[in-house]
Parts: structure tokens; C-alpha cells; sequence
């Protein structure tokens, strides 16, 4: 599935609103700086002839509340890049806290579009912790060389927010704070690479984390576009809309302004807490000198009606407006509702640089801070918060003053310092305009990108890596063959050992799995025993667990998990069943995380019973019978033949592909519907109902050569 005619890159950024142009940034808290640089590290990548395709890997939203364009399954962008959105948790738009459980069906629809577009890429790069997690589970899978950028870190922010006197409790609450840590964990652990902004963010920041490896890190600055952030002093030919968004700037800022003659602070940032807008204010509030001198305009992201805002945004927006009030900044301080980040931004920076105004970047901490690169393009000093990434900006540009934000005095000593030192303020501007290039143009940043993905393909060209060896082979399978294993495998060592020659002549264009009662472990030592031929696929524990064969070992399927988990109560439904007496509850050994296994000293009656009792408590549960003596009660999404349907999704292989055979009740559910089912001739007569149904086919033959009596039937090996 490899195409050798150039690099296919397939970027994933799967929280926030996305699309081809004018992004929608500061619309919420999930939609800033790294939105911008995915967008625009895959249009920098387009422009080099080494490089055949780009893909941006993000979720499909489908929500009246934004733009119809974040619903539409694949944008065109340009020749080269597309974007191509995947649902999973519904629909509606989520914040990336509430997005955890879903990813797993991220990851199983993923699959399924790289199946059906035929051709893996070359490399996969995940931004934030979110798409690490899915791009772990995809090099898991299929050995893919794996890049990952952090943006932000976990375990530092909950270091902040601890240090802020949030609680524990409440942090994992709002923010799932422990899987996002695990899977920056997994993302550092399976990454071939990790791409950090300074030196600063590898030793302080990653420095934190368990699996972290300095030989993995490489600095590549994020970039500016220097032919929209170019310097307020620099003549070109503006079109009429160019006109018309500088007006439009003009207008909204005198809404607010009674002297539009001052230098103007200009803020642009998300309305989040750790953006410690509210210090800014303070600092412009409480500093007389420094209202006489300039104006104050915070851009704080997009919003129609505070009102209706999630609740963080709210409460920083009316902190805003309450301090706003506190210092009676009115006719001197802005707060425009929304700015257009394409075509707006960019002539933000120049109309401050003309002002002879200063930029502020008041966060608490930054892990990079990109809006301080396209205010020394636009030739607009700066001051900055000392922790983070601005500390290795400032050092390279000298465009600025760093200061510690936690005083806001300290933030109004340095505007003042800037504002009213005409040379200091030209030295900077100059500085910043002269530098920015060398440091942090397009140009320079992909070339050190593209020579870390050529190191990354040639390390993994000398030492594959698959982790999960089953996974290539999955995405060739276009048929399947997944077999109970007692008495429809076993029973006849002669017609076994044809079956298993069957399989093994097979094996490279049909997959071959088995679906059990049994645990997993139990299903390989009684496979072993018999000799029979390996499985890529176990299905056990009656369709409760899935495992993928990996070279001598087998991989938990953490995707079924996710999607059989949901309203699972197994100690309300031990608590339910022990009161029943014709039940016995199975040894330790049988009992499994998604399966309640009885030995049943009853009648049909006794069981109709238990079955009862659970749905009138409203519990969502699976009740399967085996020859009339054996109870396993699963999770309601949980069967042999839900699993393997969805297999058969998530790999998408058409269900008329895959012949299905058992000999049981527990295998019922996997002979109904749309599969080929093969009943074989020495079934239990709890199967005798199921005759005559379509696609399902009753050999006269026993065991494994009732099997083959069935493939034969289909006509499986034909075509």
C-alpha cells in the first residue's frame, strides 16, 4: 500500500474548528495558535516537490451553533492538501476534555478510510495530546513512522493549576487531566520524533514525563507567513478589500477609543485563565501615567453573547468588563467582539506599529508564543512573560522586554519603558523586522522539517518497526474466515488437519480468526495442543475481548473495549444473580472484566427469571445460553457476532466476505444476519431454530469437515 512517487504526510489535529481559510481562531479555547500552524505547516509542505500529498486527519462537526464548512467529510485545499473529517462522539461540537472516550472510534474510522483509500502514509504527525493518543494506536497497528508535537503539556498544567489552589478533584473533573498525561505518555513512548518549540519546553517541560528521551527531541520554531505578516512600514499595493479591513479596524477601535492619537497595547489571546488577561488590565488600570500615554485593546477571542458562553470563557470576559469598570477605562481600553484572523490580524500588528504602540503576552506561561513572531514582522515591539517560549524568541530577536507577569507592575514598568524611549522603541521594531526571517520564516522551518522526516524513513527503513504485526495484513484481508474452536474445529484430528492445510494455503489473502467461550489464554494453550493454524484474530471470553496477534504474543483490542464498556455493571448484576439458586457462579478463573459466567441448575423457566430481573432494573446486559448448562451474562454491546461485525467495520470487509462456524448457542448471534454462517453436522440442538434462514448453511459433516463442506458451498475460495 505504498506509493513511491513522494511523501504522503498525514497531519492529525483533531479537537477544534479547522478548515482550508479564514480560521476561525480565539472562536473558543480549542481554537488558536495550534489550529493556525497546522494549517499552515501543511500549505508550507505543499510547496515542495518531494512532497505528493497532505492530509489533515480532524473531526467532523456537524453542529447548527458553527460553520457548515467543519461538516464537509473532505476539503480540497490546494492540489496537495486536503482535510478529511472523521466522526466520532456524535456530531455536536465537544471540547477537547470531553473528547476522550470517543477517541477510540476515531482511531476504528480511521482505519477504515486509510482501507478504503488504499494506501497508508508515509508518516503521521499527531498535535496535542488527543491525536498522540490516536497516532499511538495507528504505529501501534501498522508500524507507521510517528511524529508528535505537544502545544501544551498535561502534567505542567496541572502543576499551574494545583499551584492556583484548584483541587484535585476538581481539576480531573473539568479537565480528564490523568488521560491526557497518559497519553502524552504513550505519544513520547511511540514517537519516533518529537518536535519541540525551544530548548526550554525539552528540559522543563518534557523533562517531567517518564518515557522522555533527548534523542527523540528536535527544536523546529513554529513559523510566521511573511507575506501577511509583513512591516507596518513597508509599501505595497493594497486592494480595495485591503482597504476595507483597515477601515473596518479603524471603526471598531473608535467605538471604544476617545483619542485614537495614542500608542496602542495590543492584546490577542484566548479568554483562559492561564492568559492572565485580567493582569494586563491591572497593569493598564492602576498605572495613570501609562492611560495618559497609550490605549489598551484586548482581542480575547470570538463571542456574539457572553451569556451564552461555557463557563471559563464567561468568566473571564465579565472579569474583563468588571475591571474594565473598577479603573473607569472607558474611551481607553477595547474589547472588540470578534477580529477575523486571515485578513483582520495582520493589519492589527501594523496599525499598533504605526501608533508606535507595543504588544503584550501576559500568559503565565507560553509554550511558544507565535502572536510575539507576527508582531516583530509587523515591526511592533514587545513585552513578554519570562516563562516559556518567549525566552528563547526575545533572545533571538531582541524585539522586546521579558518580564515576570505574576506583578502587574511589572508589565506596566516595561510598556512605559518602551513607549516612552523613541530610540528603544525604534531598536526593537527594526530588530524584530531584520531578524524574524533567519529564525522563523516558512522557508527555514520546513527545510529542518522535511530533513527530520528523511532521518525518521531512513531509521525505520533499517529497522521496521510493527508493533502489531496483524495490522498490514488487515488492511489486505478482503475475506475472513473466524471459527468457533471446540467441537467445530476440534472433534476429528483427520478432517482438522484438512482444514488447517485449508487455512495456511490461504493465509495471505484470507484472514483467519477464532471466536471462543474460552479466555484468551485458555484459546492458545488448547490451539497449541491441537497444532492447528495461528490466528490473527481472537475473539474469546463468548465476544467480550478481542486480541490481534503480534509476532508470538496478542494485543488487548482497547477499540472494542471502549465500545462495549459503556452502561457495563457487573457487581449490581452479581448482586442480582446471587439471589437466584439454580445459578452457580463459575471458579475465578472463568470471570473476566466484561464477562459474568454461570453454570446453570435450572430450568428455561429459572432462566427467564434472571433475565427479567435484569431488564426490570433497567440494566443494559447480554444473557447468552450454551448447551443448555452455561450462563454468560455480557456487556448488551458484547457477542461473538457484534465483534465480529465490528471487525468487519473497522476494517472494512464486507460481511458477505467473512464465513462464520460454530456448533453452539453461544455461537447464534454470529450465524444470524448478513455473514456466511456454516452450522456444522454435530451441532447442539439449540441451533435447530436457526434452519432455513438465509446465509446460514447446514453441513451433514461434522466438525472441521463440516467446515470445509461449508467453505465448499460458498464457493469462499473461488473468487
Amino acid at each position: 500500500m505504498k506509493n513511491n512517487n513522494g511523501l504522503y504526510i498525514q497531519l492529525y489535529n483533531i479537537h477544534g474548528l479547522i478548515r482550508g481559510e479564514n480560521l476561525e481562531l480565539g472562536q473558543d479555547s480549542d481554537t488558536g495558535g495550534q489550529t493556525k500552524y497546522v494549517l499552515e505547516l501543511a500549505l508550507a509542505l505543499s510547496k515542495r516537490e518531494k512532497v505528493r500529498k497532505i492530509e489533515i486527519m480532524t473531526r467532523l462537526i456537524d453542529d447548527k451553533e458553527v460553520s457548515k464548512d467543519y461538516s464537509v467529510k473532505n476539503e480540497k485545499v490546494n492540489d496537495k492538501v486536503s482535510i478529511v473529517r472523521i466522526q466520532c462522539g456524535g456530531r455536536k461540537y465537544i471540547a477537547k476534555e470531553q473528547l476522550w472516550p470517543h477517541l477510540e472510534e476515531f482511531v476504528d474510522k480511521t482505519i477504515k478510510y486509510v482501507k478504503s483509500v488504499g494506501e497508508l502514509p508515509d508518516l503521521i504527525h499527531s498535535h496535542y495530546a488527543d491525536a498522540g493518543y490516536v497516532a499511538s494506536r495507528l504505529t501501534q497497528f501498522f508500524g507507521l513512522p510517528m511524529i508528535n508535537t505537544g502545544h501544551s503539556l498535561g502534567r505542567i498544567k496541572l502543576e499551574n493549576l494545583l499551584s492556583s489552589g484548584r483541587s484535585k478533584e476538581a481539576i480531573e473533573k473539568e479537565y480528564n487531566i490523568t488521560r491526557r498525561i497518559k497519553a502524552e505518555e504513550k505519544a513520547v513512548f511511540y514517537a519516533d520524533r518529537l518536535i519541540a518549540s525551544t530548548q526550554q519546553e525539552i528540559d522543563e517541560q518534557w523533562g517531567v514525563y517518564e518515557n522522555t528521551n533527548s534523542e527523540k527531541f528536535v527544536v523546529i520554531p513554529p513559523s510566521v507567513d511573511l507575506q501577511r505578516f509583513f512591516p507596518y512600514n513597508e509599501k505595497r499595493e493594497w486592494d480595495e478589500d485591503a482597504h476595507k479591513v483597515r477601515n473596518h479596524i479603524r471603526d471598531e477601535l473608535w467605538k471604544f477609543f476617545t483619542n485614537m492619537h495614542k500608542p496602542i497595547i495590543l492584546s490577542i489571546c484566548r479568554p483562559e485563565r492561564r492568559k492572565n488577561i485580567s493582569g494586563l488590565i491591572e497593569a493598564f488600570g492602576q498605572d495613570k501615567e501609562l492611560q495618559s500615554k497609550a490605549n489598551l485593546a484586548i482581542f480575547a477571542g470570538i463571542r456574539k453573547d457572553i451569556t451564552q458562553m461555557h463557563d471559563a470563557e464567561r468568566e473571564i470576559l465579565t472579569e474583563m468588563l468588571l475591571l474594565m469598570d473598577k479603573y473607569n477605562l472607558y474611551g481607553k481600553m477595547a474589547i472588540p467582539k470578534r477580529h477575523d484572523v486571515e485578513y483582520e490580524v495582520p493589519e492589527l500588528f501594523r496599525v499598533a506599529a504605526e501608533t508606535q504602540g507595543v504588544f503584550v503576552n501576559s500568559a503565565f506561561s507560553e509554550n511558544f508564543g507565535l502572536t510575539l513572531i507576527e508582531a516583530a514582522a509587523s515591526g511592533l515591539p514587545v513585552v513578554s512573560t519570562k516563562v516559556g517560549g518567549p525566552r528563547d524568541i526575545i533572545g533571538n530577536l531582541d524585539n522586546g522586554i521579558l518580564v515576570d507577569v505574576k506583578d502587574p507592575g511589572n508589565i506596566s514598568s516595561a510598556l512605559r519603558e518602551i513607549i516612552g524611549n523613541e530610540k528603544m522603541w525604534r531598536d526593537f521594531s527594526n530588530n524584530g523586522i531584520g531578524r524574524v526571517y533567519n529564525f522563523y520564516s516558512w522557508d527555514a522551518h520546513v527545510e529542518k522539517y522535511l530533513k527530520t522526516i528523511d532521518q525518521v524513513l531512513k531509521e525505520n527503513e533499517e529497522s521496521p518497526k510493527a508493533f502489531i504485526s496483524t495490522g498490514k495484513k488487515m488492511l489486505n484481508f478482503k475475506k475472513m474466515i473466524i471459527l468457533d474452536i471446540d467441537d467445530t474445529i476440534t472433534g476429528d484430528d483427520e478432517s482438522m488437519e484438512k482444514l488447517k492445510n485449508l487455512i495456511e494455503e490461504n493465509k495471505n489473502d484470507i484472514g483467519f480468526g477464532v471466536a471462543t467461550g474460552r479466555h484468551v489464554e485458555l484459546a492458545r494453550e488448547k490451539l497449541d495442543e491441537i497444532n492447528f493454524a495461528v490466528p490473527e484474530i481472537i475473539i474469546s471470553s463468548v465476544g467480550s475481548e478481542i486480541y490481534y496477534r503480534d509476532q508470538e504474543e496478542y494485543i488487548f483490542a482497547t477499540g472494542w473495549e471502549a465500545h462495549i464498556k459503556y452502561q457495563w455493571k457487573p457487581e449490581r448484576i452479581l448482586e442480582l444473580m446471587n439471589g437466584f439458586d439454580f445459578l452457580e457462579l463459575q471458579p475465578e478463573e472463568n470471570q473476566r472484566d466484561y464477562k459474568i459466567s454461570y453454570n446453570i441448575m435450572g430450568t428455561k423457566d429459572d432462566i427467564k427469571k434472571a433475565r427479567d430481573t435484569i431488564v426490570k432494573e433497567r440494566i443494559k446486559a447480554n444473557l447468552i445460553i450454551s448447551h443448555d448448562a452455561y450462563l454468560d451474562i455480557l456487556p448488551y454491546r458484547a457477542s461473538k457476532g457484534r465483534a465480529i461485525r465490528y471487525l468487519a467495520y473497522r476494517w472494512n470487509i464486507p460481511h458477505d466476505k467473512i464465513i462464520v462456524a460454530g456448533d453452539s448457542g453461544n455461537d447464534e448471534d454470529m450465524l444470524r444476519g448478513e455473514l456466511l454462517g456454516i452450522v456444522v453436522g454435530n451441532h447442539s440442538p439449540e441451533l435447530a431454530k436457526l434452519k432455513g434462514r438465509r446465509r446460514i448453511y447446514f453441513a451433514e459433516r461434522n466438525y472441521a469437515d463440516g467446515v470445509i463442506e461449508g467453505i465448499e458451498n460458498y464457493n469462499f475460495l473461488q473468487d
